[in-house]
């Protein structure tokens, strides 16, 4: 869909600075360490469309769902502005919050000793939600979520997965024009992840015209969801773009991608070499301009290993990503 003129999120200069406290060595003692301040958002700007589909993406440590927290403000920023379809988080924050729908961990953000169906009918009433009108929203999200059968069961009884649906329903409950979701597919079984995936884009956001900020720490799903992506690191945001935009700024044309039983000595080949081993198995990616170039050397230096398998290709988001922060996406986010 096209994305409407209107900024939906704006957020200029955001700064978020974190106490770390010096530690005493074994717990005793004086101090071995001065008390530092982590910024963990540094002077970030800002501007999502009305009706897009915005992607987040960043290392461990970023500070991605710092950033999200001060959007939604359940966190204040040390200085900057924030507004949310015009609402300023600070002079107006009710009013942006009305507005806002967020995830950020089913298993942080629920009530455990309650249902699931009665978590979603406290949140509906403090979004002022009637009792009829709650009950209705409830029923539709427990369906699409394939709760039905399990919706009066305490939370603490539901799996990780379980929690999450229950999350993503909170967010929804409302059925608020922005929403925030961080990390929404973590934990979910891969078919229901691919329902997920279709749900946003399809139903939230060209159905519905929902603007919607993800953050995630899987390469395909922002590739194949996000109209636009930025890219953070060490609390600043270092590129936004498209995702095929983003893919043209590597500066090689093919990537070699060798995957070897054992280990190779690739240093020296191409442009960048990237390794990801596991189970003694190990994939090379080797970044050059032409990969006829590089085969000859790439089949001398795997002598003392065995080659599985060669494939070629452009690069990939991944690579932007690596190429951009030096690191891959694995795990959660730090959660500041």
């Amino acid at each position: 869909m096209g994305l409407k003129s209107e900024r939906a999120i704006l957020a200029q200069d955001i700064v978020k600075t974190f106490k770390k406290k010096g530690r005493r060595k074994y717990g005793i003692g004086p101090k071995i360490t001065r008390d530092e301040y982590i910024h963990a958002v540094n002077g970030v700007d800002l501007a999502v469309h009305e009706g897009e589909l915005f992607g987040l993406l960043g290392p461990n440590g970023a500070g991605k769902t710092t950033l999200v927290k001060c959007l939604s403000t359940l966190l204040l920023p040390n200085s900057g502005n924030v507004s949310i379809n015009g609402h300023d988080i600070v002079e107006d924050p009710i009013a942006a919050r009305e507005c806002l729908g967020i995830t950020t961990g089913g298993e942080r953000t629920l009530y455990w000793k309650l249902s699931g169906r009665d978590n979603l009918k406290y949140f509906a009433a403090l979004y002022g939600l009637s009792s009829e009108e709650a009950d209705k929203r409830i029923d539709y999200l427990m369906k699409i979520m394939g709760l039905e059968e399990r919706q009066h069961e305490r939370i603490e009884k539901y799996s990780t997965g379980m929690r999450q649906k229950v999350s993503i329903s909170r967010a929804l409950i409302h059925d608020p024009p922005v929403l925030l979701l961080d990390e929404p597919t973590l934990g979910l079984d891969p078919s229901f992840s691919r329902f997920i995936r279709s749900f946003i884009k399809k139903d939230l956001n060209q159905k519905q015209g929902k603007t919607i900020v993800l953050t995630t720490h899987y390469m395909d799903e922002a590739d194949q969801l996000c109209d636009r992506i930025a890219i953070m690191n060490e609390g600043k945001i270092v590129a936004v773009d498209t995702p095929e935009a983003l893919k043209r700024k590597i500066p090689q044309d093919e990537v070699l991608e060798v995957k070897c039983l054992g280990h190779a000595d690739f240093s020296g080949i191409g442009q960048r070499v990237y390794a990801d081993s596991a189970e003694g198995v190990t994939i090379y990616r080797i970044h050059a301009e032409n990969v006829e170039d590089i085969m000859s050397e790439v089949i001398q230096a795997s002598h003392s290993a065995r080659i599985l398998s060669m494939n070629v290709s452009k690069p990939t988001l991944e690579d932007v990503f690596i190429h951009l922060t030096g690191a891959r996406l694995t795990g959660e986010d730090d959660g500041q």
